[in-house]
């Protein structure tokens, strides 16, 4: 009888403990934007309304030198398993787990709403509850063919349905399940917005008309006094001139003008929209008392996109099947100061706004975390606090990334020995505070990114040797680590980067516009 009595209580005391213990570990909500430039949220120097975004930052921690892997599908796929992009098996995962498996695994209720841009559906890789489209971008009003709800095809577009907000609708039923299920939460959020189609409620652009009116010049110059206001670059850095492909806001006809001033004014709107969702996701939070205890981790896929490919200008970008873009002379005031874009590998291609906001967790309150960090870090981060484990098998890649939690702490860690990037013909390397850079295949580039974080002046010819080793191991990753094709890693070419695509601009869809009647 005693036996008895005391296993019972051995037993009540496990799960006492056990249940004590889950309550510890963090939910996690992991937010990701898609083709936002660093300097577009206000926290890191924009003009646009974040108020909610900006509040986490403001009591949370930001990050200076966290990157991405400059395209939509490969950021997602070093974000959901802490591997280089081929290296997991590329948008196939097959190499690879995901961040919903290892947490499910450890008990915990996995969902996510927004768009995938891989293969099969998230419902086969970990996540419990799904709801959004495969595809890798969507038209805002009326959708596409690829939505899906738990596995199965999803087409209820009523009239209002606007995707960012629904993205919330659906995060918030998900959240309601994940906590009458007494679980700790992983819940993914993967924002069309503001990718093209630039579409936006009317409301929301009427915000912004006008607001642009001043030119990339004037807003870029406001965009940079405020980040060094903020603190986030040193106050002796100094504002690289425009680069040369795009024009002065003076030489522009006022018909060019005025479709600049109203796309960006639509952009701005859809980052608006998404603060607007994101008070909705806090609002809820601490509604059902899960705020404090719940790390937001919040995140852009790559930078400012800068491709010219708008049709359809006749229908206004508040109606479905509308599709306006701006093109690389907004992106470059959205990537402010960095250089280039989405698809390259230098840092206005890599460099995205990272905010971690944790009440229980996060010991500093605005402050800034400066040591280079990247997207596979977030898998380590996770495994981390969720007490999940990471497979070891001939088959799962080696987890390349490194934990976040020191600095959640207020602690430093060791850092990166090097960061590998890769997309299509653009690479780079990073070695401390030495980065190689090739544009689209061109001759490497050689930059001190301490001391030219702007990517100004070009050392590759003074360092030659140094150009020389880094080369080779960006080619023995690429060969070894992230399983390249041999096209992949062929030697750049001996041309000098022209600095500049041919699809960045298009003078004259100017010709096939005109301003809608607001």
């Amino acid at each position: 009888m005693n036996i008895r009595i005391s296993c019972n209580f051995l037993w009540i005391f496990f799960l006492f403990a056990l249940c004590a213990y889950g309550e510890k570990r963090p939910n996690i909500l992991l937010i990701m934007v898609d083709d936002l430039g660093y300097a577009d949220f206000g926290c890191y120097g924009g003009e646009i309304a974040t108020p909610n975004i900006d509040q986490l930052a403001s009591k949370g921690l930001r990050f200076t030198q966290f990157y991405n892997t400059a395209k939509c599908h490969s950021s997602r796929v070093s974000l959901l398993t802490g591997l280089y992009c081929n290296q997991a098996g590329s948008s196939k995962l097959s190499r690879a787990t995901t961040l919903a498996q290892v947490t499910s695994k450890a008990g915990y209720f996995t969902s996510m709403a927004g768009k995938w841009h891989l293969k099969n559906e998230p419902t086969d890789f970990g996540f419990q509850r799904y709801w959004g489209h495969l595809s890798g971008a969507t038209d805002f009003f009326v959708g596409d063919k690829t939505f899906r709800l738990n596995g199965e095809p999803w087409n209820d577009f009523v009239d209002g349905f606007y995707v960012t907000d629904a993205n919330v609708d659906y995060s918030i039923k998900f959240l309601d399940e994940a906590i009458a299920s007494k679980k700790p939460f992983f819940h993914y959020i993967a924002f069309n917005a503001p990718h093209y189609p630039l579409q936006a409620k009317k409301e929301d652009i009427k915000k912004y008309l006008g607001r642009y009116d001043a030119g990339w010049e004037v807003i870029r110059k406001e965009r940079f006094a405020k980040q060094k206001k903020l603190g986030l670059l040193p106050k002796e850095t100094t504002l690289p001139p425009l680069p040369k492909h795009v024009p002065a806001w003076d030489s522009l006809t006022d018909k060019q003008r005025e479709l600049e001033s109203f796309r960006m004014a639509v952009f701005a709107a859809m980052v608006d929209s998404v603060d607007q969702n994101m008070g909705r996701l806090i609002d809820y939070l601490k509604e059902n008392e899960a705020y404090d205890n719940t790390l937001i981790m919040l995140l852009s896929d790559n930078g400012a996109c800068p491709f010219e490919r708008s049709r359809n200008l006749d229908i206004p970008p508040w109606k479905g099947n509308s599709f306006l873009l701006y093109d690389a002379s907004w992106a470059t005031v959205g990537n402010t100061p960095f250089k280039h874009y989405k698809q390259t590998q230098h840092e206005g291609g890599i460099s995205t706004p990272f905010i971690a906001h944790w009440p229980k967790g996060i010991q500093s309150t605005g402050g800034y975390e400066r040591m280079p960090s990247h997207l596979v870090d977030v898998m380590a981060t996770v495994l981390e606090l969720s007490d999940g484990i990471y497979p070891k098998n001939d088959i799962v890649q080696p987890m390349q990334g490194k934990s976040l939690t020191p600095f959640f702490k207020g602690q430093s860690r060791e850092p990166h020995d090097e960061l590998y990037f890769e997309f299509g013909s653009c690479r780079a390397l990073r070695q401390g505070d030495w980065k190689v850079a090739s544009f689209y295949g061109c001759q490497w580039e050689l930059y001190n990114i301490k001391e030219d974080r702007i990517e100004q002046n070009n050392l590759a010819k003074q360092h030659p040797e140094r150009v020389k080793a880094m080369a080779e191991r960006w080619t023995e990753i690429a060969k070894t680590k992230d399983f390249q094709g041999k096209k992949k890693y062929s030697p750049v070419k001996l041309q000098e980067s022209s600095n500049v695509n041919k699809t960045w601009h298009d003078p004259k869809k100017v010709e096939k516009w005109k301003m809608p009647d607001m």
